[in-house]
């Protein structure tokens, strides 16, 4: 069987985490889930400690919020890696630059960020599954730092796509294949 990469978009609480781990857990394979979201408030730790709860136990966790691709190259090998999510991702570059944001070098991380993602994928014979949100079919964000986020996020959605061999987007729960079989 092919290695695969598999981008799965859709909006907050579309069902695509549950989805993903859904399909991953039914093939009865390892699980290399790497986490991307870190505990900055209570709110987000009960999240965090939901998703652990709902995780199989015999999976593998990495907690790596940036430098994804050498994080998972360095480690265990696992038949498929599951990274929960690129939405997260987009963030935590975004808050590592100092203050006040430049939009050119936010891009510029955050285009690092995904072809390092991508060439981690291409150098090993795991497949992948890759979670983010699709922010992009909603209003105008009223701020700078939310376009730079906004525009980053789905810039890297477009790239993922583009090197995927499968995109799944799901809306109210329910999975539509937008490309790949």
């Amino acid at each position: 069987m092919a290695k695969e990469l598999v981008l799965v978009l859709g909006g907050a609480r579309s069902g695509k985490s549950d989805w993903a781990q859904a399909q991953l857990e039914a093939s009865g394979q390892e699980v290399l889930f790497v986490a991307t979201a870190s505990a900055g408030d209570e709110e987000m730790r009960a999240r965090i400690q939901k998703h652990q709860a709902s995780r199989p136990k015999h999976w593998q966790t990495l907690e790596a919020t940036m430098n994804l691709g050498s994080a998972i190259l360095e480690n265990k090998r696992s038949p498929w890696v599951l990274v929960d999510c690129v939405t997260m991702l987009a963030s935590n570059v975004l808050f590592s630059l100092p203050e006040p944001v430049d939009g050119e070098r936010y891009q510029k991380a955050m285009q690092a960020e995904i072809e390092a993602l991508i060439t981690a994928w291409e150098q090993q014979d795991a497949s992948w599954m890759l979670i983010s949100n699709e922010v992009g079919l909603g209003l105008v964000p009223p701020n700078a730092l939310s376009r730079f986020y906004r525009d980053e996020l789905g810039r890297a959605n477009q790239r993922l796509a583009q090197a995927a061999t499968k995109v799944i987007f799901l809306v109210a729960g329910i999975p539509m294949t937008i490309k790949g079989a």
